[in-house]
C-alpha cells in the first residue's frame, strides 16, 4: 500500500476530505503541526540570510550595550 500526504488549503477542504475518507472506511491520522506557517517562513528566511551573509556581530562585552 502507499501512504498519500493530503494538504488542504482550507478548513472547507480539510472537512470534505475527513468526509470522504470516513465515507470510504479509509484509515487516517491528523498530524499537527509544532509551528505556524509565518513561523516556518519566518525561520526559513533567517537560514537564507545567514547562508549569504546577512548577519550583525554582536560582542559579548557589548551585549547590553545595544542603543
Amino acid at each position: 500500500m502507499e501512504t498519500l500526504i493530503v494538504q488542504p488549503e482550507n478548513k472547507e477542504q480539510l472537512v470534505a476530505l475527513k468526509a470522504f475518507m470516513k465515507a470510504m472506511k479509509i484509515k487516517f491520522q491528523k498530524e499537527d503541526k509544532p509551528y505556524s506557517q509565518a513561523f516556518i517562513n519566518k525561520m526559513q528566511q533567517a537560514e537564507d540570510d545567514i547562508k549569504a551573509g546577512r548577519t550583525t556581530k554582536i560582542e559579548p562585552t557589548d551585549m547590553w550595550n545595544l542603543s
